[in-house]
């Protein structure tokens, strides 16, 4: 079921033109507008975050390390699941390396910034892409699967937005999450990239039960990497110049296969169970209603 966003009335239409208020969204971009325009200075930031961060996602050791997690979680937690809605897809990099693994499965994403959209497009041609804010999702009983992939750490009501996300999600679905970990690795480069927090799993646990899902995985990741983190960051000193906005994503080629290496490890260990308490990111699946 769509709601829209008007009067907030739910239907069941290929389009979002809602038949009681009769109005239907504006467009945006060429997308489908469900979200007034964000703050002018978010949008100056984030339309040079977006462009640089895509031409650096496909040969970054964290980018794809992550993206081959998610998809193995996805077939193996959701093996029946035929939708999926991304929160926050930013430059449609996960939601391309979803389709590669998953290319059956029907595919929707969702971006409060136009110029992530514009990203997403380019890698995803015929994918529905929507401007909307995750605090004010705009689907009912709607998906398989939603997905938020470092995104709640940005939102300051992060418990609304999984309220929204358990609103969405079908009964028997389900959603994934990856978010940053541990307070204690909180540094400059969480400022820069305008990170509310990092989450404890204990905390986060918490609030999706709240919202009403249950726990069926928690593990962290980045594990093996935490010293270095630790070092890298204390060692970093504050600079607010734009060339900044990105500089822990720029390695060198040996040193990025290295630490590609390493995660590809933890991938391993994290299907065999083997158990990971502590890591830079932490990624947890839940599912709506009652666990067999």
């Amino acid at each position: 079921m769509k709601i829209c966003p008007a009067c907030d009335a739910p239907f069941a239409s290929n389009t979002w033109l809602c038949p009681r208020c009769g109005r239907a969204p504006p467009m945006r971009g060429g997308h489908v507008a469900l979200a007034p325009d964000p703050d002018p200075a978010d949008i100056r930031f984030m339309a040079r975050a977006f462009e640089r961060l895509a031409a650096l996602e496909p040969d970054h050791f964290w980018f794809r390390a992550r993206n081959r997690l998610i998809a193995w979680a996805l077939g193996r937690y959701f093996p029946e699941a035929c939708s999926l809605l991304e929160i926050g897809c930013g430059t449609g990099y996960v939601l391309s390396g979803i389709h590669q693994a998953c290319p059956k499965l029907v595919l929707t994403g969702s971006e409060i910034f136009s110029q992530g959209l514009a990203c997403a497009a380019r890698r995803l041609p015929g994918v529905p892409l929507l401007l909307m804010d995750a605090r004010r999702i705009r689907f009912a009983e709607e998906f398989d699967v939603l997905g938020a992939f470092d995104v709640l750490e940005h939102i300051g009501e992060d418990e609304q937005v999984l309220e929204q996300m358990y609103r969405a999600v079908k009964p028997g679905g389900g959603i994934l999450l990856t978010v940053p970990q541990h307070p204690l690795l909180w540094s400059y480069a969480d400022e820069v990239a305008r990170h509310v927090r990092r989450y404890r799993a204990g905390d986060l646990r918490s609030k999706l039960e709240r919202a009403g899902f249950r726990m069926v995985r928690s593990t962290s990741f980045v594990s093996l990497l935490v010293p270095l983190m630790l070092v890298a960051r204390r060692a970093k000193q504050r600079d607010d110049s734009e060339q900044d906005l990105l500089a822990e994503l720029r390695l060198p080629a040996w040193k990025n296969r290295l630490l590609e290496w390493v995660l590809n490890l933890e991938c391993l260990l994290i299907r065999w169970h083997v158990p990971l308490p502590a890591g830079g990111s932490l990624l947890m699946i839940a599912r709506k209603g009652k666990l067999e």
